[in-house]
């Protein structure tokens, strides 16, 4: 059958998720100089560039350099990025060309176990990659710690809503090359508008209402909540929109990834 059956997912799923970790360990030095390096370049670029241009950022009452605006944002983009490409070219290749997915079906382990695997290593991956990059941060003043710890499971928590979109499209899409489409389509404008460059509210108040269907606002808004302490929005519906996100698209990548698999 090819409807989702809930009641098939049990703590099997924790098996996948140890063999992508145990697989992943090998190339864990190359993969992590991303998140150590990127808020430094990131910081240098705009820092020595965009803040004398741009001078102090009026930001939910409160005047912040350009960089110090910008790191939650980068933050928050890096758990997006982690997370999706995780479960679009890394899941395709092991499901397409590695027939992983193929083997694990000759154990015990359903279907709807294995997407699940899936979606939680990407959000680990997601939360791990912060927790580098909040390392980086904290000493160098651009997230106040201890609160700025918060954004590990909040990046948790973003990581399941993008690696579930992440793996719906990888349910539809039929070959790697055409990726590019919701990169192009919706991550892209999504990395654009979605606060981490500019506040929302210094925009059209009809663009504004647009960026709240993309789920990397309310991430944004909240890792800059934990990090400077000030945000522009009510954290409990941004809240409330990651978790009503992660579970629609959850729910919708079992759907298109089972639809696939069994043909």
């Amino acid at each position: 059958m090819r409807n989702v059956d809930l009641t098939a997912v049990s703590l099997r799923f924790r098996h996948v998720w140890f063999r992508n970790l145990t697989t992943y360990r090998r190339i864990w030095r190359v993969n992590f100089l991303v998140p150590l390096l990127e808020p430094g370049f990131y910081i240098m670029a705009f820092g020595l560039g965009f803040s004398g241009l741009i001078g102090a950022v009026e930001y939910a009452g409160m005047s912040l350099t350009y960089t110090r605006f910008m790191a939650p944002a980068l933050v928050a983009t890096a758990c997006m990025w982690n997370a999706f490409f995780e479960t679009t070219y890394a899941s395709f290749v092991r499901m397409y060309y590695q027939k992983t997915f193929d083997g694990i079906l000759a154990t015990p382990v359903s279907i709807e176990e294995i997407i699940v695997a899936e979606i939680v290593w990407a959000a680990s991956k997601a939360a791990a990659a912060v927790a580098v990059m909040l390392a980086v941060l904290i000493p160098l003043g651009y997230a106040n710690f201890p609160d700025a710890l918060m954004c590990i499971p909040l990046a948790f928590l973003g990581g399941l809503a993008f690696a579930s979109i992440g793996m719906f499209f990888t349910g539809i899409i039929p070959t790697v090359d055409m990726f590019n489409l919701p990169i192009f389509l919706f991550i892209t404008p999504m990395f654009l508008f979605s606060g981490t460059f500019f506040p929302v509210s210094g925009i059209p108040q009809w663009a504004a209402i647009f960026t709240l269907i993309f789920p990397l606002y309310h991430l944004v808004e909240l890792t800059r909540f934990f990090c400077i302490g000030a945000m522009e929005s009510n954290p409990v519906f941004n809240l409330a929109y990651l978790l009503l996100f992660t579970a629609i698209f959850g729910y919708l990548a079992l759907l298109a990834m089972k639809r696939r698999l069994i043909k």
